[in-house]
């Protein structure tokens, strides 16, 4: 069972590996993945959950057992939100090394005070743009019998691309096309006119967005499914591609649907 705390804030870490440098008792130590949790993690296979398809979804296994055993109960005026076990939120950018030795003087334990104008906190964007040309051409030569400009033409260098050379070629638009709507035309139109996205499926938000969030994320998953079989995602960049698939979306979803403010986040090297 879950504490009931009542904090302003609740952040799910979520890991598949012992996280025992994080002292604020604030952080809900999650499980993903077949090894043996640490004591006081709370697993995700348990009541209604989707535990067989980790190799495939990743963090998501933990994030839709919480959208259907845990989401329900939360206080509606709850700041609830994700992060992974080397990514966290930070109160600002810092330009002193951080490791984990010092990293809880900088993690966000509470809400900001400027979150109060916002609907939902995602991370500050990654860019993608500007891969050498030889990368260009050894991950995306099927782009490029269709377009050749794409080698030298840095607009053209986007997501879209990004994606089909580093998760299967075509895998992108056949995900889109299971999509509805103004999503699924507001989604590629994302896609095609950006080289920016928010990373890592962290965000934080209030349960009734989370709800929308989630609903609207798995019912398009689920339906991707019956392109992309299991046993045929075989290296890191394709076995995981459900999670990738959703890292992208989320970018484009918040951005469409909620007022959202972009927070600074940090990535621990050498974990």
């Amino acid at each position: 069972m879950i504490e009931n705390r009542q904090q302003n804030l609740k952040i799910y870490c979520v890991t598949n590996k012992e996280v025992n440098f994080l002292k604020k008792k604030e952080f809900i130590m999650s499980w993903v993945g077949e090894m043996k949790p640490p004591q006081n993690y709370i697993t995700c296979d348990k009541g209604e959950n989707i535990f067989y398809k980790e190799k495939f979804y990743s963090e998501l296994t933990f994030h839709y057992w919480y959208w259907k055993n845990v989401l329900p109960q939360e206080n509606k005026n709850q700041w609830v939100g994700f992060c992974q076990k080397r990514r966290f939120w930070v109160k600002e950018t810092f330009h002193e090394k951080i490791d984990k030795n010092n990293l809880n003087d900088f993690l966000i334990h509470e809400p900001l005070k400027d979150w109060s104008n916002y609907e939902a906190i995602i991370c500050k964007p990654i860019k993608v743009s500007g891969a050498k040309k030889i990368k260009i051409l050894k991950r995306g030569w099927k782009n490029l019998l269709k377009d050749p400009s794409i080698l030298f033409d840095k607009k053209k260098q986007n997501l879209f691309l990004h994606f089909d050379m580093h998760h299967g070629y075509g895998n992108l638009e056949k995900a889109i096309n299971e999509l509805e709507g103004e999503n699924k035309n507001g989604f590629y139109e994302f896609m095609k006119f950006n080289d920016t996205f928010n990373p890592h499926i962290m965000f934080i938000s209030k349960p009734e967005i989370m709800n929308r969030w989630f609903q609207d994320l798995f019912v398009w998953l689920e339906k991707c499914e019956r392109h992309f079989e299991f046993q045929s995602l075989k290296n890191y960049d394709t076995k995981r591609l459900f999670a990738f698939l959703a890292e992208r979306y989320l970018s484009y979803w918040f951005k469409k649907n909620t007022i959202c403010k972009e927070e600074n986040w940090i990535q621990l090297e050498n974990f």
